[in-house]
């Protein structure tokens, strides 16, 4: 019996078809190569929360202190604010499509994920940068604001500086939870306009809509991650008040215990939103997806304990023939450990993210 992941799949490539012509066929045959290889969890780790888990659990192939010679590289994104990237290029890069992958709420460059996907790609001759958000990395230093779901902006920025001052013209994105909101915001929001420099977009258990996430996050099940993320982003806030004490008022922050709370008493102000849900509103990619004109997989499980699935049921996604969604039923959050390997490793996700950006790549070659 075929499986949910590949039913949505074969949608999605009959929708291509029908929809797009030369550029819909080139699409329909990358979905077909990866409808061929759906995700099959690992026994060990047979639902949502075991899947999360596994994900940073599971052992790795790659040795962390490979990258410890990656260039550092700092881009300026706004007069003032820096983000720090970590790039490994091959020689003469110019002739080689780029991957920038970037990181999940309260990650960083060094997230395992990010490690591990940066290593897949440059195995299949990708360039590759590990780009930090705003204040993560260790960066609280190089801007005076924070970070949110919806700076599109920055990564824009870093796309531009790509394009013209390095000459690179394959750029990939890939991003993860928050970050997969943020690339695929930007490809919406800018539609036509970033095919020249962007040629693909991947999102992994992107947060497409912040206001069901901040509700889901809250459950009693998922009690452990709030917890843990309340605590880093605490730690951040007080670290900004150390830094910029006429900036930063730490005084109400016991008080926040919530997501949605940080949001309201940080983020919206920080980043000139009325309130959480204003924030929410404007930040949120659910509503550019149907805009979006570049190639655009959308990796997401459905038992994804606090991105829910559900969002992207929504008909515009299903109806934009630029979008392939993998959607399997198992895979947790950022987890997708797989029980057969096959020849890659067990990190089905990041493999499948690679595959795509390397059969887009082909393709725009011939």
């Amino acid at each position: 019996m075929m499986s949910n992941q590949v039913e949505l799949l074969t949608a999605r490539v009959e929708t291509v078809v029908e929809q797009a012509g030369a550029k819909a066929s080139r699409l329909e045959e990358i979905a077909r190569v990866l409808a061929q290889k759906p995700f099959k969890p690992h026994t060990l780790f047979a639902k949502g929360h075991a899947q999360t888990l596994g994900g940073f659990v599971w052992p790795r192939r790659f040795r962390t202190r490979a990258h410890r010679h990656d260039e550092q590289r700092l881009f300026e994104v706004e007069p003032g604010v820096k983000l720090l990237a970590h790039c490994r290029w091959l020689k003469h890069r110019q002739k080689y499509p780029t991957l920038i992958v970037l990181h999940g709420l309260e990650g960083s460059s060094d997230a395992r994920y990010m490690l591990g996907t940066a290593a897949k790609a440059l195995r299949k001759g990708f360039n590759t940068i590990r780009l930090n958000l705003r204040n993560c990395g260790n960066t609280e230093h190089l801007t005076t604001t924070l970070y949110n779901s919806g700076m599109s902006g920055d990564l824009l920025a870093v796309v531009n500086e790509l394009a013209e001052r390095d000459g690179l013209q394959r750029i990939f994105l890939v991003g993860y939870s928050m970050s997969g909101n943020i690339v695929l915001k930007l490809a919406g929001e800018n539609g036509e306009r970033v095919a020249g420099k962007i040629a693909g977009v991947c999102a992994v258990s992107p947060s497409v809509d912040l206001s069901a996430c901040a509700s889901a996050i809250e459950r009693r099940d998922n009690r452990l991650y709030l917890q843990s993320f309340i605590r880093s982003m605490r730690r951040r806030i007080r670290q900004k008040q150390k830094l910029f004490p006429e900036l930063y008022d730490t005084t109400d922050l016991h008080t926040v215990r919530t997501i949605r709370d940080f949001d309201n008493r940080y983020t919206a102000a920080d980043g000139g939103f009325k309130d959480a849900d204003d924030y929410y509103a404007q930040a949120s990619s659910l509503p550019m997806i149907q805009h979006i004109r570049i190639p655009t997989l959308i990796v997401h499980a459905q038992d994804d304990p606090f991105i829910p699935f559900d969002s992207l049921r929504h008909p515009t996604v299903a109806a934009n023939p630029n979008v392939i969604l993998l959607a399997p039923e198992r895979g947790g959050h950022l987890g997708f450990v797989s029980a057969e390997a096959k020849g890659e490793d067990r990190f089905w996700a990041e493999n499948r993210v690679v595959e795509f950006c390397r059969l887009v790549s082909e393709r725009k070659t011939l």
